[in-house]
């Protein structure tokens, strides 16, 4: 059964206004799905470069190839044959009627920043990541939105081995992107890379603390890291840059996208097993930013997120830049709003010479706290 996505709206302006847009984000996360429903009522050309056959075509004459195609023209996963960028932007230079083709690709590697760039001026790009929390259906209680699955076919059939579909996911993800197209030959130690990254969710990433735990250098550490971002598997979330307080924290912090592939990646097999266990709040704030960021690349815009710590140990989980304000938020997985979750907030405002923010909470307290602060549940994200 088909979920409808946010991003439809996205898409269809961009459809209104570009000849060309490119739908990016991890495997699985429904590109081609999307698209194909898009499209069903009306006539369209569908080609996966996927297909060695499909490529053997293409690359024998790409410019009679495209050119003889029906439009719109959806072409999935790209980044197999990324020279055909420059056939298409020919073909926009001469037509460049709106919504003509639709480019999809699992990554963002330099072969997909390199396509972006060959039809910069041309095309819109967009990011479909895995389900947010209403593209999931919603989630009864916080340990299901906090360990169930964004991913879309595990997420819609709950029939589904969830243990043997990330252990498939991440093999084919191991196999076909990280050994084949990223020409990274350490597999097991680079998988022990992104146990230990699932380890420290919600942590500053310590490239470091963790070359030294693998054993390999810490440049090959950062070329991973930067491969599982590309990839949409994790999220770095950077420092703020003012020098409210003193800033001295310049390491980003790291969150995953699904946290239920970091239930998996760290054996956790139940709800009660997360919630008692010493990573749930790490884990519930992951889930939070995980919404953040999607709700935004939904809109089709980057998400403009930071943290912040000052020299005096102030610290806010979550700055949200929206129309040049500054939002903090604080993040807690509680069902009992206290005074000591909102201080730092406070403090933040005294810096910043503003009033406003949010705590993002498993509480349904809607009673009004000091200084324009608000309590979200994380229901109503």
């Amino acid at each position: 059964m088909y979920r409808h996505r946010l991003l439809e709206k996205t898409l269809a302006s961009a459809e209104k206004t570009f000849p060309v847009t490119i739908i990016t984000g991890p495997r699985q996360s429904g590109k081609s799905t999307l698209l194909i429903q898009y499209f069903k009522k009306r006539p369209h050309t569908l080609l996966s470069l996927d297909d060695p056959s499909v490529r053997a075509r293409v690359l024998d004459d790409p410019a009679g190839f495209l050119a003889g195609l029906q439009r719109p023209v959806i072409l999935d996963e790209i980044q197999y044959v990324p020279e055909i960028a420059t056939y298409i932007k020919l073909l926009v230079d001469r037509d460049r009627k709106p919504g003509t083709w639709f480019l999809t690709g699992s990554q963002q590697f330099s072969v997909m920043k390199n396509v972006s760039e060959s039809l910069a001026g041309r095309a819109a790009v967009l990011t479909l990541p895995t389900f947010n929390l209403n593209e999931r259906g919603g989630a009864a209680m916080v340990g299901e939105f906090m360990s169930g699955s964004t991913y879309p076919e595990p997420a819609v059939n709950r029939a589904i081995d969830r243990r043997l579909w990330y252990s498939s996911y991440l093999q084919t993800y191991l196999e076909r992107d990280v050994r084949a197209l990223m020409n990274v030959s350490d597999i097991r130690e680079f998988e022990q890379c992104v146990r230990l990254l699932a380890a420290r969710t919600g942590q500053e990433l310590n490239y470091s603390a963790l070359s030294s735990q693998i054993g390999v250098s810490m440049p090959t550490v950062k070329r991973w890291v930067a491969a599982l971002e590309a990839s949409y598997i994790i999220y770095l979330l950077p420092p703020f840059y003012e020098n409210y307080g003193k800033r001295i924290i310049k390491s980003p912090k790291v969150y995953f996208y699904d946290t239920g592939l970091v239930a998996y990646l760290l054996g956790i097999e139940d709800e009660k097993t997360l919630m008692n266990g010493p990573l749930a709040g790490a884990i519930f704030e992951t889930a939070v930013v995980s919404e953040l960021v999607k709700s935004r690349f939904a809109a089709g815009i980057k998400p403009e997120l930071y943290f912040w710590r000052a020299q005096s140990g102030i610290e806010i989980d979550v700055l949200i830049s929206e129309k040049g304000v500054i939002l903090p938020c604080e993040i807690k997985l509680s069902t009992t709003i206290k005074p000591q979750f909102y201080k730092n907030i406070i403090s933040w405002q005294g810096l910043a010479g503003h009033e406003g923010g949010m705590l993002i909470t498993n509480s349904a307290d809607k009673l009004p706290l000091p200084a324009g602060i608000r309590n979200i549940h994380w229901k109503d994200l």
